[in-house]
């Protein structure tokens, strides 16, 4: 339910870039860099609501099946209204009001699944729950080919339009399943027995470094402040948010090898779903092993690779296959970090939350200024996009070292202070 809930988050949200190729900017009358502003502003008011939203949930007074489920209706509303704007402050202002209703959600996912799953199984399940992010940007190429196909001026409509009324009823029809399925704790699964219940509970509790007592929201925030780590950790998502900005982008970089809007959608398909498996075998491994930096360094690698070749030639075939090359290599390492942040600052579940939020918004707050990376006068290579992108890339390697190096030390410290534990800082 949390994957299918994510998946129509992310499909909601970049239904713009589709919509571009259909010609939002021409019935809109955005000009200059309008569009992009558009894309920007919804980031705006993502990151401003997803810490307060996850310190709330993570101190239990308000239930996070009702709190993320009620406010995916709202995202769903706001998301079909879209198809009611009539030019660039209507699209402006859905735009922030849609980064405002899907915050709470992500966060609060990655918080729900790191009460159920240790150490070694967390990156696995983010992976899992990444895809869904991955094959929504796969799939809505292909649904919004189909949309724009059969129901362009349909009853006067244009297609985009018709998009965002489609993608804003399903994700409203699915929400309301949500109120039944989704879990609000461990200890309080509807759909666990008593027994399985302590042992959820339990198994989390025997895995967590220098394990707290139970805070207030406010102090597990203080905890994760004072943390020194979760600011390299938050610095590692941010640079490697930061090279994922072709995401709202992606079908406009694929447009410029040349092919019609139709055959652009379809394109934009497979890389995303090579990306998928990837995540998901890159997870797996790093939970497996129990180990972060390499699986952060060989992806981020071929991403590099990928934006360099997108750099530096025309040729459409390279360009194709950089698109495979950037896409699995910047998505794969993404529930690694996240992993990683849950295993190093889930002392208490407040300071966990606020830890998961902190990164989450510093992260996202890079698509505010990214999506200026990609003026429609730089294509079809966008060199400035493809080289910070790869700069981000090299940033978010050398991150996760002087993290290894730093949780090395750590663990010293603790064999040290207590020769007999056996729980220690994974790298």
């Amino acid at each position: 339910m949390v994957w299918a809930c994510y998946f129509l988050n992310y499909l909601d949200r970049n239904a713009i870039a589709q919509a571009r190729l259909n010609g939002i900017e021409k019935n809109l009358g955005l000009v200059g860099t309008q569009y992009n502003t558009c894309i920007s502003i919804l980031f705006v008011g993502y990151v401003s609501f997803q810490i307060p939203s996850n310190m709330l949930i993570s101190t239990q007074r308000v239930r996070p099946s009702l709190w993320m489920t009620s406010w995916m209706l709202a995202w769903a509303v706001v998301s079909a209204c879209t198809a009611l704007t009539k030019n660039y402050i209507g699209l402006l202002v859905c735009r922030l009001l849609l980064g405002l209703a899907e915050a709470p959600f992500y966060p609060g996912a990655l918080y729900l699944l790191s009460l159920f799953y240790t150490r070694r199984e967390i990156a696995t399940r983010i992976s899992i729950l990444y895809t869904a992010l991955i094959l929504a940007t796969s799939f809505s190429g292909l649904i919004a080919a189909a949309t724009f196909a059969t129901l362009d001026g349909a009853h006067g409509i244009e297609g985009w339009r018709w998009l965002f009324i489609i993608e804003g009823v399903v994700t409203f029809g699915v929400a309301m399943f949500g109120f039944i399925i989704l879990p609000d704790h461990p200890t309080r699964t509807r759909w666990l027995s008593p027994r399985e219940r302590e042992v959820a509970q339990a198994r989390i509790d025997r895995d967590t470094v220098a394990i707290s007592e139970k805070t207030g929201a406010l102090a597990g925030f203080g905890q994760a402040i004072k943390d020194p780590k979760l600011g390299l950790l938050v610095l590692t998502q941010t640079l490697h948010l930061a090279s994922n900005s072709f995401n709202s982008f992606f079908p406009t970089v694929v447009k410029g090898l040349g092919f019609s809007n139709t055959i652009t959608l379809v394109l934009t398909c497979p890389p995303y779903l090579v990306s998928g498996f990837v995540s998901v075998l890159v997870g797996m491994s790093s939970g497996r092993r129990n180990e972060r930096t390499w699986h952060i360094t060989i992806p981020m690698v071929f991403a590099i690779i990928g934006f360099v070749i997108s750099c530096v030639t025309l040729n459409v075939g390279a360009r194709y296959l950089a698109a495979f090359l950037f896409c699995s290599g910047a998505y794969a390492c993404n529930s690694v970090i996240l992993g990683w942040v849950t295993a190093t600052c889930g002392q208490t579940q407040e300071k966990k939350a606020a830890a998961l939020s902190m990164v989450n918004t510093s992260a996202n707050a890079t698509y505010i200024y990214t999506p200026y990376l990609y003026p429609a006068s730089d294509g079809p290579k966008y060199v400035t996009a493809n080289a910070a992108n790869a700069g981000f890339a090299f940033g978010t390697i050398a991150c996760s070292w002087g993290l290894r190096f730093w949780l090395k030390a750590e663990n010293r410290k603790i064999r040290e202070e207590n020769p007999d534990s056996t729980l220690y800082y994974a790298y």
